[in-house]
C-alpha cells in the first residue's frame, strides 16, 4: 500500500470527513425506520412528501442532526437526529418555497422543544426570503415528555404564523392526525388541504369526546375531510391521495405571488382577449326564479375556462376561486343560484370574506359576479349572528385597495347588492348586463307593499298585483336606473364580459389608494 505524501494527507483528510459526514446522513435517512411505520397506514414518509412536492432533486435539507435536549422519562436514550420533522427549501415550478414535513416515524412526529426550533428557522427563513412556507403535518401532537416547553413550542409557531399573515403565502396539508394544540397553527394559514382516510384534525380525539360528551364518535366523522371541507369550513380543498394534494398546492401556487411585495406571476396568454361568448347571451333563464350555475359563466369568461375553485363543498351558495384573465390572476367571487338561490347566509359571507382579505393581502385583483336576492332569512341566521358575520363581507370588500370589478347578471336586491361590491363601497368598475334587477327588494314584494292598498280594493287582486308587478320591474328592476346615477359604468352585452373585463384590469392596472394612518382596523370577528 503506497505511504499517503506530505502533499496528499490534506485530501486525505478531506476525504475521510466525507466518508463520515455522508455515513451519518445515510443513518439519518434510514432512522425511525420510516417506511415500515409510514407504508403500511398507506401513507408516505415525510421525506419522500417532500420530494414528490417539490421539483426533482431542489430540496435543501438544514438541521438534519438536530436533536432533543431532555432527559427525562428515559428519552436521554432515544436521541433520533432530525426530532421528528424535516426543513428545508427547495422549488416548486422554479419558484423557491421552504417547507417543514413532520416524521410520524420518530416519536409520532410529537413536537418538542428542537422540533419547534426547526420549524421556527424556516418560518423565519420565508419570512426574510419573501417566500412561502408549505407545512404538511402528521403529529400526535405535544410532545408530553417535554411538558410545558412543548406547549410553548407550539406558541412560538403560532406567534409566527401571525407575523407572516398577509407577508408571505402559508399552506398547510393535513396528511395525517393533527390533534389539541397542533391544530390552530394550519387554522392560522391561508389554505388547508385534507388527504382523505389519512389526515384527521380535532381540538380532542374520539376518546375524550366519548369520556367527556359520552359521544361515540370516530375520528373521520369527528374531524376526517368531509368534516372540515362540508360542514366547519376549516378546509379548503380535499384529495384522495397524497400525490392529488401535492397537485393541488403546485396548482394553487402558480396563481399566487411569492411574497406581498411581489404582483402575481403571469401565465401563458393563449386564450384571446377579444374572444366573445354567445352562449352567455342566453345563459341567464327567461324566468328570473330559475337557477343556473354560476361556475359555467366563470368558466366561460376566464382563459381557457380554467376555474380553480376554493372551498367547493362549504357554504355552496357562493363561489370563490382562482383564475387569469389575459394571463393574469384574479380572485373570482360569485353567488350561486343553484344553492340557496344565492343568497348571503353566515357561512357564505365569511367563506368569501376571508377570500377576499387574502386577494387583497397578496395584489390579487377581485372580480365579482352579483345574483343575489338579498341575505337568508330566518331565526338560525339571525339567532347566528347574520348582521355580525355578513358585515365581515362587507368590511373585507370596503377595505380592499386591489383593482375590484363587479358584473350583475340577474338579482342584486337590498342589503345584499350593497355588500357584493357595489360602486359605494369601492368597486373600480361596475357593469351590468341587460337582464341585472337592481332594486331594494323583488318586484313582487315591491309591488305588493308600494301598491298594497290598490291591490285589496281591485276586482281581480292577482291580475292586478302581476300588472303592477311587470310595472314596478319595467321601472326600476333593471339596470337602467342605476346606470343613470353612475352606480353601474356600464349595461354590457353577455357576450363581450371577458373584453369588457380585461379591457377594466388594464385601466386599474397602476391603481393607488391611500389609507388613513392607523394600526388596524377592527373587523366585526
Amino acid at each position: 500500500m503506497t505511504k499517503p505524501t506530505e502533499s496528499s494527507r490534506p485530501y486525505e483528510a478531506e476525504r475521510r470527513v466525507n466518508v463520515l459526514r455522508q455515513r451519518r446522513r445515510d443513518a439519518i435517512h434510514r432512522g425511525g425506520a420510516a417506511e415500515k411505520v409510514q407504508h403500511p397506514k398507506g401513507k408516505l414518509t415525510a421525506r419522500e412528501r417532500v420530494d414528490r412536492l417539490l421539483d426533482p432533486g431542489s430540496f435543501h435539507e438544514i438541521d438534519l442532526f438536530a436533536v432533543h435536549r431532555t432527559s427525562n422519562f428515559g428519552m436521554a436514550e432515544r436521541r433520533i437526529p432530525g426530532d421528528g420533522v424535516v426543513t428545508g427549501w427547495g422549488t416548486i415550478d422554479s419558484r423557491r418555497v421552504f417547507v417543514f414535513s413532520h416524521d410520524a416515524s420518530v416519536f409520532g412526529g410529537s413536537l418538542g422543544e428542537v422540533f419547534a426550533e426547526k420549524v421556527g428557522k424556516v418560518m423565519d427563513m420565508a419570512m426574510r426570503s419573501g417566500c412561502p412556507i408549505i407545512g404538511i403535518n402528521d403529529s400526535g401532537g405535544a410532545r408530553i415528555q417535554e411538558g410545558v416547553v412543548s406547549l410553548a413550542g407550539y406558541a412560538d409557531i403560532f406567534h409566527r404564523n401571525v407575523a407572516l399573515s398577509g407577508v408571505v403565502p402559508q399552506l398547510s396539508l393535513i396528511a395525517g392526525p393533527c390533534t389539541g394544540g397542533a391544530v390552530y397553527s394550519p387554522a392560522i394559514t391561508d389554505f388547508v388541504f385534507m388527504v382523505r382516510r389519512i389526515g384527521y384534525m380535532f381540538i380532542t380525539g374520539p376518546d375524550v369526546v366519548r369520556v367527556t360528551t359520552g359521544e361515540t364518535v370516530t375520528a373521520e366523522t369527528l374531524g376526517g375531510v368531509d368534516v372540515h371541507n362540508q360542514r366547519s369550513g376549516v378546509a379548503h380543498f380535499d384529495a384522495n391521495t397524497e400525490d392529488e394534494a401535492f397537485v393541488q398546492v403546485r396548482t394553487l401556487l402558480g396563481f399566487l405571488p411569492s411574497s406581498n411585495a411581489d404582483q402575481p406571476p403571469c401565465g401563458p396568454r393563449d386564450d384571446d382577449p377579444l374572444r366573445a361568448d354567445e352562449a352567455l347571451q342566453d345563459i341567464i333563464p327567461a324566468n328570473p326564479n330559475h337557477p343556473y350555475d354560476m361556475c359555467d359563466l366563470v368558466h366561460r369568461i376566464v382563459d381557457d375556462g380554467n376555474f380553480f375553485e376554493v372551498m367547493p363543498f362549504f357554504a355552496q351558495n357562493i363561489i370563490v376561486g382562482f383564475a387569469r384573465l389575459d394571463g393574469h390572476p384574479v380572485g373570482v367571487i360569485g353567488n350561486q343560484p343553484r344553492i340557496l338561490a344565492g343568497a348571503l347566509n353566515i357561512d357564505a359571507s365569511v367563506k368569501a370574506a376571508r377570500f377576499v382579505r387574502f386577494c387583497d393581502a397578496f395584489n390579487i385583483p377581485l372580480v365579482t359576479f352579483v345574483d343575489v336576492p338579498g341575505f337568508l332569512p330566518g331565526t338560525e341566521q339571525e339567532y347566528g349572528g347574520i348582521i355580525r358575520h355578513g358585515a365581515k363581507l362587507l368590511y373585507a370588500y370596503s377595505e380592499a385597495t386591489v383593482p375590484k370589478l363587479t358584473v350583475i347578471t340577474r338579482k342584486a336586491y337590498g342589503g345584499a347588492y350593497d355588500v357584493m361590491c357595489s360602486k359605494h363601497i369601492g368597486a373600480d368598475f361596475n357593469f351590468a348586463w341587460p337582464s341585472a334587477e337592481i332594486a331594494v327588494m323583488g318586484p313582487q314584494g315591491a309591488a305588493g307593499i308600494i301598491f298594497k292598498r290598490e291591490i285589496a280594493q281591485a276586482k281581480n287582486p292577482a291580475a292586478r298585483t302581476e300588472e303592477l308587478v311587470t310595472t314596478y320591474r319595467e321601472q326600476f328592476a333593471n339596470p337602467y336606473h342605476a346606470a343613470e346615477r353612475g352606480y353601474v359604468d356600464d349595461v354590457i352585452e353577455p357576450k363581450h364580459t371577458r373584453m369588457v373585463l380585461i379591457e377594466a384590469l388594464r385601466v386599474c392596472s397602476e391603481k393607488r389608494v391611500d389609507r388613513p394612518c392607523r394600526k388596524h382596523g377592527n373587523i366585526p370577528l
